[in-house]
């Protein structure tokens, strides 16, 4: 079965601290991918 998704570092999203962490931003963005049918989220070191 084929599947689709993201390479993205959670410091790349907003965050009130100048930059991202696992916060409410990456609960967001993690909703957005379910919205739009993506499996994977990815981000690498």
């Amino acid at each position: 079965m084929r599947a689709s998704g993201v390479l993205l570092h959670f410091t790349s999203l907003p965050s009130p601290h100048g930059i991202g962490d696992l916060g409410p931003w990456a609960r967001a963005f993690a909703d957005l991918l379910c919205e739009a049918k993506q499996k994977y989220w990815q981000f690498l070191p």
